[in-house]
């Protein structure tokens, strides 16, 4: 019979803050809501908390400054609801790469406590952290943790259980979790998914991205077979490939057989989907974006977006008209590992214009801007007018590639630009 801690209220927390503290939580729905509104609460009484995450779902005052230095936000990866805060200067941003987030918090922070959400213990006294392996399972049994536990969150298995007797408290809520649905693609996003889906064989292991272009791709590879999953981010696009028989897993060489993710995001239906599924792996982030790993699946395709590629082949992913918009993420881990996979694809993918109508291709990034993926690294820039195939090619032949995806009324400029540049003559 185990016997379980009993649950204790989330201010029993404020015990573990010690002055200086580094407090690490997960992304997104692994944000734990009681124990953070807790440390709010008592933020007079803090000195020099500092909360590390990525990607945080949840405005709260301590983002905007309110409590000053004694209690300050680090991103990790801005999201729409940090992104503002980081614009006031309100809090930090740590440049990563998003498989060596686990190293970078071990040696640069004190790792003082986790605090996450969970599951409900289970009849062996396991916690599961849910939607989320990220960059805490790497902590777990090695820094204290503290764990708020809602029915809302789906058991699932892989590197991110937690036993009570690793835990120093738990609390309870009912807290619902943040849904995020699908983005519709519009006529764009779906020309440029065809070109990638027929790129992508069968029995191919797949990363794709979120957003209106990754929901295409995902609806553009329905008549293909035995695919495998091995992504950073699992959202509801690709349970419909799973049920569907389209994802099997049964080609992979690593994980065969698996639906591995490092962290889920995406609506009710996703998170119910979740529970207790045994084909769903949740595992630390240094092992599903670690480049050499995914260099071990033969015929690995990535896909993610970028928002201006310049004529060399350097992609500004995070940037947005040479302002901070998030962060690297796991784009080069998953080009780079592709790079090295055998018949390994890396797709960056992209409308030919933005919104207000000016080029994407660009003859240098935009002042400001900053490289996500090396030109070293980059495979295939997508657009709807094509693909460019930049891998082992001259610098003119990029050059030249790139400007026969940009939009027509493009091309004249980049190829007076090419020329100034001295790209070619």
């Amino acid at each position: 019979m185990i016997r379980l801690p009993p649950p204790v209220p989330a201010e029993a927390v404020l015990d573990l803050l010690i002055p200086g503290a580094d407090v690490i939580v997960p992304l997104a729905n692994g944000e734990p809501t009681s124990i953070l509104d807790a440390i709010e609460a008592a933020a007079d009484q803090l000195e020099g908390v500092r909360i590390h995450q990525m990607h945080a779902l949840r405005d709260r005052p301590y983002l905007h400054g309110v409590y000053g230095d004694r209690l300050r936000h680090v991103s990790y990866f801005l999201s729409h609801i940090t992104r503002p805060a980081y614009w006031e200067g309100t809090i930090d941003l740590v440049p990563n790469h998003f498989s060596e987030v686990p190293t970078l918090l071990r040696r640069s922070t004190r790792c003082t406590v986790v605090i996450a959400a969970c599951s409900p213990p289970d009849q062996h006294g396991y916690f599961s952290l849910g939607t989320n392996a990220d960059y805490v399972v790497d902590l777990i049994g090695r820094v204290p943790i503290f764990l708020e536990a809602t029915p809302h969150m789906p058991r699932t298995r892989g590197a991110n259980l937690v036993h009570h007797s690793q835990v120093e408290g738990w609390c309870e809520s009912d807290r619902p979790l943040i849904e995020v649905p699908r983005s519709e693609p519009n006529d764009v996003d779906r020309a440029i998914a065809s070109l990638v889906a027929e790129r992508i064989p069968d029995r191919a292991s797949v990363q794709i991205g979120i957003g209106s272009i990754a929901s295409a791709v995902l609806d553009s590879l329905g008549g293909h077979r035995d695919l495998g999953i091995h992504t950073e981010l699992l959202h509801d696009g690709m349970v419909d490939l799973v049920e569907a028989g389209v994802v099997t897993g049964a080609y992979k060489e690593v994980r065969r057989n698996r639906v591995v993710t490092t962290f889920c995001l995406g609506t009710r239906r996703l998170y119910d989907w979740l529970e207790d599924n045994a084909v769903v792996e949740l595992l630390g982030v240094d092992f599903v974006n670690d480049p050499r790993v995914i260099a071990r699946m033969r015929r690995f395709n990535s896909v993610n977006a970028t928002t201006e590629v310049d004529l060399m082949g350097q992609c500004a992913s995070e940037t947005i008209g040479g302002r901070y918009w998030s962060s690297s993420g796991g784009q080069a881990d998953f080009a780079r590992g592709a790079m090295y996979a055998e018949e390994g694809q890396a797709f960056i993918v992209t409308p030919s214009l933005t919104r207000a109508g000016d080029s994407r291709i660009v003859a240098s990034l935009t002042a400001g801007s900053v490289v996500t993926t090396l030109k070293n690294t980059v495979d295939h820039v997508v657009t709807e007018h094509g693909v460019a195939e930049l891998r082992g090619r001259s610098l003119a032949d990029r050059a030249r590639a790139l400007i026969a995806v940009a939009d027509p009324s493009a091309r004249d400029d980049l190829n007076r630009a090419a020329r100034r540049l001295g790209l070619f003559v």
